[in-house]
Formats: C-alpha cells, sequence, structure tokens
C-alpha cells in the first residue's frame, strides 16, 4: 500500500519512512504543504500523514483544500500541540484521525490499519477464492497452506487483494508497492508478480493471478 508523509521535520520523516517501509509499504516524502497538496491531488495513496504545522502551507489548510478537490484517501494529522481546538477543526475540515507528538511507532501504525480497515468494511482479513491474507499477523494462506513472502511480495500480494478483478496497470502496481523513485523502465513488476504466482498458483488446482497482455495483472478466478 501507498502512504504520503507531509512532514518537514526531517528525523521524524526519516522515522516514519523506515519504519513504514519495514512493514511493506510504499513511502513517498515530501516536507511543505504546497508539495504535499500537489502528491496527494495527482497521486493515489491509500493514506495521507500531515502534519499541521508546514512551511508554505499550513497542514489544515491543505487538508481542507485537497478534501474540497475529492481527495480521498483517509487522513492522520500529525499535531505538536495537544489542543481540542487543533483537533477539532482538523476532524471538522475532513481528517479521519489525529496523533500528537511525540508518539510511539507501534501507535502510528495501528491508526494507519485502523484507516485500512476501515475502506474494506472493516473486515481485518482480506480473501479472494481461497487466497487470505492477514495484516494483523501478516500471514498469508492458499487453502490450508500457509504462504511464506519476502515484504515486497506481501505489499503485492496486498495491492491484489484490496483490488480483485481488477485489471492492474504495471504503473499502478509500481507506484502501491515502490515509491516515487521507482523506475518504470525495468521489469521488476513482472518479476514479482513470476516469484508470487510461483508461491500462490504453482500448486494450486486454479489459477488466481491473471496477465492482461500489453496492460498489466489481474486477480480472479478462471
Amino acid at each position: 500500500m501507498r502512504i504520503l508523509v507531509v512532514e518537514d521535520e526531517k528525523k521524524v520523516a526519516s522515522f516514519i519512512k523506515r519504519g513504514l517501509e519495514q512493514e511493506s509499504y510504499a513511502v513517498d516524502i515530501v516536507s511543505d504543504g504546497v508539495e504535499g497538496e500537489h502528491y496527494a491531488e495527482v497521486n493515489e495513496y491509500d493514506v495521507i500523514i500531515l502534519d499541521i504545522m508546514l512551511p508554505n502551507k499550513s497542514g489544515l489548510d491543505v487538508l481542507k483544500d485537497i478534501k474540497s478537490r475529492g481527495v480521498k484517501a483517509p487522513v492522520l494529522l500529525l499535531t505538536a500541540r495537544d489542543t481540542v481546538e487543533d483537533r477539532v477543526k482538523g476532524l471538522n475540515l475532513g481528517a479521519d484521525d489525529y496523533l500528537t507528538k511525540p508518539f510511539a511507532f507501534e501507535e502510528l501504525l495501528a491508526r494507519i490499519r485502523a484507516l485500512m480497515r476501515r475502506g474494506v468494511a472493516g473486515a481485518p482479513v482480506l480473501k479472494f477464492s481461497d487466497l487470505s491474507l492477514d495484516p494483523a499477523t501478516r500471514k498469508a494462506k492458499r487453502g490450508a497452506v500457509e504462504v511464506e513472502l519476502t515484504v515486497k511480495e506481501y505489499a503485492l500480494l496486498e495491492y491484489l487483494l484490496r483490488s480483485p478483478n481488477r485489471v492492474l496497470t504495471r504503473t499502478l502496481i509500481a507506484e502501491h508497492v515502490w515509491d516515487q523513485s521507482f523506475d518504470n523502465e525495468t521489469n521488476v513488476v513482472d518479476v514479482y508478480i513470476n516469484h508470487l504466482r510461483s508461491k500462490i498458483d504453482n500448486d494450486a488446482s486454479k489459477r488466481l493471478i491473471h496477465t492482461v497482455r500489453g496492460v498489466g495483472y489481474v486477480l480472479k478466478e478462471e
């Protein structure tokens, strides 16, 4: 899943990025409000982490503008000031949650997972046919057989399971599983799809990951 972090404190941004990447998220980092607003509007994110106090444009102004332009990604506000006024204003402008600095990474991670669960009708386990993935335990199964995945294989499978029966282009997959520095000219997406197929489809009675020639891939039943 892809997350945008708009945070001007370099140590905080680095701390968040490092931790989220270890949890298999693709993370884009920007350091000011104007750039953050641009990224939120031109890219598709699963969660936006937005600091309130930013250079050039405040986080609350960014929040107000991206929501007025139809950005649907849930927004988690970060604030160094634990005041009721800031929290109420942010929630009234469309924020989905807030977190006060300093915070423990485990709490940030729990808030992100809670926001993502809202987008799948509260179901914590992702399922399609006899394939399942539990984000809480990070375990995947095909039928009753547990499947061991690398960090990127896990991220790729999660994206496929959140978009069943939808044809996903290689560009879309790259943007959600890798970050903004990803080189679209490489064949990394195809390589990882093949790795995933070897673990998910090889010993199964029916294939679930299918190629759409010239476009990308789709998770569907034959």
